[in-house]
């Protein structure tokens, strides 16, 4: 069995055509005697990423075990996303980081939102008097990351509303950094926005409510928006199962007939876009391609939609590309994805920690 693997193609996103090497799971652009050819031709891109998914849930259900987890890392991985971020799980998926061949997971720990204003069980629920602690808890168990729910229905006001006092969530963010690790926040509404922003948290999750002088806010302090469209897509859905609240029902079909002109506007702001799928709620697993092409369907430029889930995406969670010394987990298709988006559909080759996995 060779010790090493080789790949020669136009490797992205700088374009030329180079030959790559993948030895003891790291790459080499220097020649490998007596490595394996696995490619010869065609496009070469670090793997793809999925900055927003949730491995542990279901559509049906919350939770699983490991089988499961597994089940949906691979369902990923043969979508060619070698790379996640957990945005939240109620359970311990550490399992998927302990297996070599599902793609690196960059976990957030739970949720953390408010007693009754999230979904059941998913959440570590908390006062605001109690955040700060919970942020630390949840630092101490994830990868660099926490997850806060910013806004979700309030019963009682019959529409979205922000969960914490601005000042607390400040407090949080605050000490969540002064721990080294960044905060991405749920957002559908617009109330919520102005509070995250002057927390300066580092990625605000959908953000369907984005617009106006505020767009350029968000861009000059440098924060990442994860869009999530194919997932905002079920928002009239959701709207019509909760016609007794009318008020809100109105609200989420108002911010999904808005959404694409927010990404556009976010894009031209020059906001950092990350593509995310949310898989593991009302969707399933593997579907960071659709995410990707959605992006540019909704006005994107192809080559950055395909960066905001491949090489961009990577540097922002840091990891590198397809560099010296840097990890060897390429995708390479047959024709050029920027020209084509479809053509990422079907990879013809998929490389793992240097390992061929298809």
């Amino acid at each position: 069995m060779p010790t090493a693997l080789h790949v020669r193609g136009v490797v992205l996103p700088d374009g030329e055509q180079r030959d790559l090497y993948a030895m003891d799971g790291r790459l080499t652009h220097e020649r490998v005697s007596g490595a394996e050819t696995v490619a010869a031709g065609g496009w070469v891109l670090p793997g793809l990423v999925d900055c927003h998914c949730h491995v542990g849930l279901q559509p049906d259900r919350i939770g699983g075990d490991d089988e499961l987890l597994a089940e949906q890392a691979t369902a990923d991985r043969d979508a060619g996303a070698l790379l996640l971020r957990d945005c939240g799980s109620p359970v311990d998926n550490r399992s998927v980081q302990a297996r070599d061949y599902l793609p690196r997971l960059v976990r957030a720990g739970r949720h953390i939102a408010r007693p009754k204003r999230y979904l059941r069980d998913l959440a570590v629920e908390v006062e605001p008097d109690g955040l700060v602690a919970v942020v630390e808890q949840q630092a101490a168990g994830g990868d660099g990351w926490v997850k806060l729910v910013g806004d979700w229905i309030d019963r009682d006001l019959g529409d979205l509303a922000p969960l914490w006092p601005g000042g607390v969530l400040a407090a949080a963010v605050a000490r969540a950094h002064e721990l080294g690790v960044r905060v991405a926040v749920h957002a559908f509404g617009e109330d919520v926005l102005p509070h995250l922003v002057a927390a300066g948290v580092d990625t605000i999750e959908h953000a369907t409510g984005l617009s106006g002088p505020l767009v350029h806010e968000v861009a000059r302090r440098g924060i990442a928006i994860t869009p999530t469209l194919i997932n905002i897509d079920n928002f009239p859905a959701i709207a019509d199962a909760a016609a007794r609240f009318p008020t809100y029902a109105a609200h989420m079909r108002s911010l999904h007939r808005g959404v694409r002109q927010c990404i556009r506007d976010a894009y031209e702001a020059g906001i950092r876009l990350l593509a995310g799928s949310d898989a593991g709620g009302q969707l399933p697993h593997g579907l960071v391609v659709r995410e990707i092409r959605a992006l540019h369907e909704a006005g994107v430029p192809a080559e950055d939609a395909l960066a905001a889930g491949s090489w961009a995406a990577r540097d922002y969670l840091g990891l590198p590309g397809l560099v010296e010394g840097g990890p060897a987990d390429l995708v390479v298709y047959a024709a050029d994805p920027r020209a084509d988006l479809s053509t990422l559909a079907d990879p013809v080759r998929i490389v793992l920690r240097g390992r061929v996995i298809r």
